[in-house]
């Protein structure tokens, strides 16, 4: 554990804070805000979300769910769709489950300890830090990328952010360093320094309240810190997906099962096993794959350029073939759906068939102009 001298965690603690009061113009509209419920939203969107992004969806949910009792009637499948594009679909269903559980459960009333708010599903450390400082200015710091990159590059600390122990270290020395009377302005503070100022990529070193004692900047370390011992390593997924129609209804079902996209509406496909076999695909076997599977009584319409949608741990190509049934299938299985264009407008589908699905309409709708 690195020993901090008092006087340079009050230094830090001090200039954050002036720089806050004077200087910080960051605005988002959940800054400052005491709703609990707010907060707690908020939160849960910026789980994994860039603020750029959270910000309409955060406005969106207010809109549409004022208060808590609302999002927790809401049908679960309402609240899918106006999560569509933002990813990390555990996240939505964790918010309507603990909406519900706070609704049913505690009276509409969150929890008012640091210790109730890690109990709600979907609450880790962070963002009951988070809520705790910023609803009640519990003492409890919070611990996000911005945060570690400001501490470990003022304090000059090389110890990896992403195993146990660095993390542990980090904890600590960000607990050490937070105001205990004022932990909602200190959080937003250092998250809004990391965001802003201290930048992962070409950080505003020249604007900095805290440069004068900034190891790394001393060092000539910036670009160093902080340090992570492991790259993620992503997987390439090679998709080919059918748009089925018939009478102006589509083929959709719910994704089941562990993989990514659980819970939302897909087409049928076939994933292939790797760029080589995909393009094969593309190229040459699809003719034969529809005939087996949808029969000979089809017309292929189109065939779309590749799509790419990036995720956490991989990356996704598709391609999307459209094709006209002339007779239903009825050997396609119970857990799919024909529906109309309307119906599927209320339907929360990954954002690449969203993109795709999207953009087609967009297209019909100018070629009926």
């Amino acid at each position: 554990m690195h020993l901090i001298p008092p006087t340079r965690l009050l230094y830090f603690r001090q200039k954050l804070l002036q720089w806050h009061e004077r200087d910080n113009k960051r605005q988002m509209p959940w800054k400052g805000e005491k709703d609990v419920y707010k907060i707690w939203l908020s939160e849960i969107i910026l789980q994994q979300t860039r603020v750029e992004q959270g910000k309409d969806y955060y406005l969106k949910f207010i809109t549409q769910f004022p208060a808590i009792q609302q999002l927790a009637k809401a049908p679960l499948e309402r609240v899918y769709k106006l999560w569509e594009g933002l990813g990390y679909y555990n996240r939505c269903k964790n918010l309507h489950h603990t909406a519900q559980t706070v609704v049913r459960e505690m009276g509409g009333k969150f929890p008012d300890t640091y210790e109730g708010l890690l109990g709600l599903k979907g609450v880790g450390p962070y963002t009951a830090a988070a809520i705790a400082s910023f609803a009640y200015n519990l003492p409890h710091a919070v611990v996000d990328g911005n945060v570690y990159r400001v501490l470990s590059r003022f304090f000059g600390i090389a110890e990896a952010t992403d195993n146990k122990q660095g993390q542990a270290l980090f904890h600590a020395l960000a607990q050490d360093c937070l105001h205990p009377q004022k932990a909602a302005l200190y959080n937003q503070a250092i998250m809004d320094l990391g965001a802003t100022v201290c930048k992962p990529d070409l950080p505003q070193c020249n604007v900095c309240p805290l440069r004068r004692k900034c190891v790394a900047y001393e060092q000539d370390l910036v670009s160093e810190l902080p340090y992570r011992s492991k790259q993620i390593q992503k997987r390439d997924r090679w998709f080919v997906f059918f748009s089925l129609h018939h009478n102006n209804q589509m083929a959709v079902r719910k994704r089941e099962g562990k993989d990514i996209w659980y819970h939302l509406f897909e087409l049928p496909h076939f994933e292939a096993g790797s760029q080589k076999d995909w393009e094969q695909f593309i190229k040459k076997e699809y003719k034969s794959w529809i005939t087996s599977h949808y029969g000979r009584s089809h017309s292929l319409l189109s065939v779309s350029a590749a799509y790419r949608q990036p995720l956490t741990h991989q990356h996704i190509h598709a391609v999307f073939l459209q094709i006209n049934l002339k007779q239903p299938l009825p050997h396609l299985r119970k857990n799919w759906q024909w529906v109309n264009a309307a119906a599927r407008s209320r339907l929360a589908f990954p954002k690449i068939i969203n993109q795709f699905l999207t953009g087609k309409e967009m297209m019909n709708k100018r070629a009926n102009g």
